[in-house]
């Protein structure tokens, strides 16, 4: 008789990267699952000898980790890559059109699939995406596009932190509505934008057994970098007093997506926006006192290290470390250059503050896997959960194939998977005791028929949006040094 407790999965003999608080690397390490939790980690022949599992799976030659986490990105992008070629600022541009002008329905829904789908692939078990972006454009004008967005991702399987809120002033802004009667367009003010974001909460948040959160978010009141934000101070304390209202009556997590020098104080002491559950992007030419406002609120940063951002000034993120403040790292979405392989994310942090010290001791290659797991679930509020392979928490699991020529041979496991990994090279993604992905083949949803739709869906946005012209190559993409 086989009296071993019965669970559900066995993952046996990895190679487990733990992220749990002793940051223990089991070779021949074992995780059992049973339900949509993690019931224990540790060597293959202890757990094999303890639990008798429905299904094994074989991890050898595999490295076996926390999903991974981005901290920061934007619904919509995914649909926007490379637009406009080398003008940046033609792709803001596009971004507000599209965003409030020629995206229907079906559009949120299927970018949302698009993202979904690739961070599956890439491991990233959890996402943020605030439901727009650009210049913080967002849609909210109704809630029925964060709906579509979060049913997407749902039907996917994976996690996201969907951030609502205000599109930048002025007030009010002309949002169209498509649908089968047709296109009708009207002025959306700032008290009705609320009004559908406080909707979007009390409809989405806690989705699919907690696998939804709503978060709250603001455009960034800067004028000391936007002279035209001056006129919006008045606007700015308003929206940050009932929106952070909001926040503390739920319990929500809040966000701002492009803070810089001299901002996050301003944020922290004449707006009240930064707290424990507050995480705030970009992040660039910090002051002593934006640090400070870091560490004495308890908010977090995110980084993204490879966002167009990031070349125009430099998060401060050993600096931030060294204060104390959690850095997580975000890929900034999937536009207009980059894309959701959080290890090109790892690499690119790693590389880009050595080379500003000229220290390759900067930024170790374990501190790095920890901004993509353990430290973003900490900037989430979400570190009792996942972020970690521990007894008790989420299975949220992702399995790096290790059997290849570019991480062989096979040994150092942190940074193989740090300096040599890619998005392709993960062949499982579980997430909450669930086999998203196995073998390299999405489980949960038809890839191809994402795919054709989102053809569909990009070829509907460009003929309403008249933007089919900047998908042309700039003459100046060939022989010269700079566009």
């Amino acid at each position: 008789m086989d009296n071993r407790e019965r669970v559900d999965v066995l993952i046996a003999h990895g190679c487990v990267i733990t992220l749990d608080p002793t940051r223990r690397v089991i070779d021949d390490g074992a995780v059992a699952v049973k339900g949509d939790r993690i019931v224990a980690v540790g060597k293959t022949d202890e757990l094999s000898a303890k639990y008798s599992a429905e299904r094994t799976i074989d991890a050898r030659r595999k490295a076996v980790l926390p999903g991974f986490i981005d901290a920061h990105a934007h619904a919509g992008h995914a649909m926007l890559r490379t637009i406009g070629g080398a003008d940046g600022d033609a792709w803001t541009d596009a971004c507000e059109a599209i965003y409030t002008q020629a995206s229907d329905e079906d559009f949120w829904e299927t970018e949302s699939h698009l993202a979904a789908l690739e961070r599956l692939k890439a491991g990233v078990t959890t996402g943020v995406s605030l439901l727009g972006g650009g210049d913080s454009i967002m849609r909210v004008d109704d809630p029925v596009y964060a709906r579509r967005h979060c049913d997407a991702v749902v039907k996917t399987g994976t996690r996201s932190m969907v951030a609502v809120g205000p599109s930048r002033p002025p007030s009010p802004r002309a949002y169209t509505r498509h649908d089968s009667s047709g296109s009708t367009t009207r002025d959306v003010d700032f008290d009705q934008m609320y009004e559908v974001c406080k909707a979007i909460v009390d409809t989405c948040h806690g989705d699919a057994n907690g696998r939804i959160h709503i978060a709250l978010t603001l455009p960034v009141f800067a004028p000391q970098h936007y002279p035209a934000h001056a006129q919006w101070e008045d606007v700015a304390r308003h929206e940050a007093a009932r929106y952070m209202a909001l926040a503390q009556s739920r319990a929500l997590s809040f966000t701002q997506d492009g803070h810089r020098a001299g901002s996050l104080e301003f944020a922290h002491r004449e707006l009240g926006l930064m707290n424990a559950k507050s995480f705030m992007s970009h992040a660039i030419d910090l002051t002593e006192a934006d640090i400070a406002a870091c560490v004495e609120s308890g908010a977090s940063i995110v980084h993204n290290p490879s966002a167009i951002m990031s070349i125009i000034g430099r998060c401060p993120v050993p600096e931030l470390i060294d204060a104390g403040v959690t850095v997580a790292i975000g890929s900034d979405a999937a536009a207009p250059d980059r894309g959701y392989d959080m290890f090109r994310h790892m690499w690119q942090c790693m590389h880009y503050h050595r080379r500003h010290f000229r220290d390759p001791d900067v930024l170790p290659h374990g501190k790095a896997l920890e901004m993509v797991t353990i430290d973003a679930a900490k900037a989430l509020s979400l570190d009792g959960e996942i972020g970690s392979l521990e007894a008790g928490k989420l299975a949220d699991i992702i399995l790096v194939d290790l059997f290849k020529p570019h991480l062989m041979p096979m040994n150092m496991p942190v940074y193989r998977v740090t300096c040599f990994a890619n998005a392709a090279d993960v062949c499982m993604t579980m997430v909450g005791g669930r086999i998203l992905m196995e073998d390299y083949r999405v489980l949960s949803v038809d890839e191809a028929q994402i795919l054709e739709r989102v053809e569909a869906a990009a070829q509907r946005m460009l003929e309403r949006s008249g933007l089919r012209h900047l998908l042309e190559m700039p003459a100046t993409l060939w022989r010269g040094s700079r566009y």
